[in-house]
């Protein structure tokens, strides 16, 4: 069988392409409605002896007991196998409300083996200004395990050292958002492409009742990437506005002509845009076997001479069939595939075809390496 490794994507890309519309919800994004990162460091206890002792998890150790007004001899070193330093991170939904929780990842920061059956203690998470804006603590939840024997061999399934905790983390306080102010609104698409924004805001402004001849417009583009929307100041009347706006269908503009290649796995996928010019491609292959055969030679029973062994070679060229094809002026993705189906060609072959044709200037499209 040919192409097993990319036929289902070159099928896909070759079917064809029916108009669909979708709804702005899918393909662009209100600005200044996002999810902020949050960060945090603490520790987790309680690990079966998988944990770790390094110099900043023992320094963490002891400013936590410090905490509760534990003081330890300085000259003491603890053993704390069962406790691990860790990064925790989650991210802050935009409108989450103080008292309300997410989900946060705890991942070691140093030698711990595994964090499985561990606890996390409270640990404050901070934005990028360095405000507290959740706390987390609670048990974690880790997939993967691993095991060691004595002579050092070791499994490992999954990753033991990464967990996360379901609503982990209690809300603080929020991040100020600017929905509510001014009297308008950005829709910035997830694509930039300057048709779809001309075809996203004419599409508003029909739906809505404007008239952009006569001066009255409700959406506008400015540029590739986003349309400004007139909308209402009150809030509630805003939040009524966008769940109609979000939900209009239209009918973005066709993406760029572009072929894409994962030179790692073999995978190509081909836009249906993609067109080729006048080109003859060629495709073979040259094997060259060589053998060694020994052979013993004896000399006659009545003659004087030594046994020797000889060494015949036998060099075989096996020169494959070689094909080739023309592509005419606009060739399809159809046709393209149907070519190279026919000749044979393996995954690499492919890569090297596509790559010579956009050389020679005859690929009509962009070509992606990934």
């Amino acid at each position: 069988m040919r192409f097993l490794t990319y036929l289902t994507a070159f099928l896909l890309a070759a079917m064809p392409v029916i108009a669909s519309a979708q709804r702005i919800k899918d393909v662009a994004s209100i600005q200044g409605v996002r999810s902020n990162q949050l960060i945090g460091y603490g520790l987790v206890v309680g690990l079966p002896g998988t944990g770790e002792q390094s110099p900043f998890t023992e320094q963490s150790f002891r400013t936590m007991l410090s905490n509760f007004g534990i003081s330890l001899d300085p000259n003491t070193k603890p053993k704390i196998k069962n406790v691990a330093a860790v990064a925790v991170h989650a991210d802050l939904p935009a409108f989450i409300k103080p008292g309300q929780k997410i989900d946060v990842t705890v991942s070691s920061v140093g030698e711990a083996s595994s964090l499985q059956g561990g606890t996390l203690l409270q640990t404050f998470l901070k934005g990028v200004d360095g405000k507290v804006y959740a706390v987390a603590q609670g048990s974690l939840v880790v997939s993967g395990f691993g095991a060691q024997g004595g002579d050092g061999s070791r499994i490992v399934v999954n990753t033991p050292t990464v967990g996360r905790i379901p609503n982990g983390a209690m809300v603080e306080q929020t991040v100020p958002s600017g929905f509510a102010n001014g009297d308008t609104l950005t829709l910035n698409l997830h694509y930039p492409d300057f048709s779809t924004a001309k075809r996203l805001a004419d599409t508003i402004n029909e739906r809505l009742g404007a008239q952009p001849e006569q001066g009255y417009a409700i959406a506008t583009p400015i540029d590739a990437a986003s349309v400004r929307v007139s909308a209402p100041r009150d809030v509630g009347q805003r939040v009524g506005f966008l769940a109609v706006l979000e939900n209009f269908d239209f009918e973005p503009a066709d993406a760029p002509a572009r072929v894409v290649i994962n030179s790692r796995t073999g995978t190509i996928v081909i836009g249906q845009d993609v067109r080729l010019l006048p080109a003859a491609i060629t495709h073979g292959g040259l094997t060259v076997t060589i053998a060694e055969n020994q052979q013993v030679s004896q000399p006659n029973a009545l003659a004087d001479g030594n046994t020797v062994v000889t060494t015949q070679s036998i060099v075989d060229v096996d020169l494959a069939d070689s094909r080739m094809f023309k592509f005419q002026p606009g060739v399809t993705l159809d046709q393209l595939v149907r070519a190279v189906n026919e000749v044979g060609a393996a995954p690499g072959d492919l890569m090297a075809i596509l790559e010579a044709l956009r050389q020679a200037g005859a690929l009509r499209g962009e070509l992606v390496i990934i």
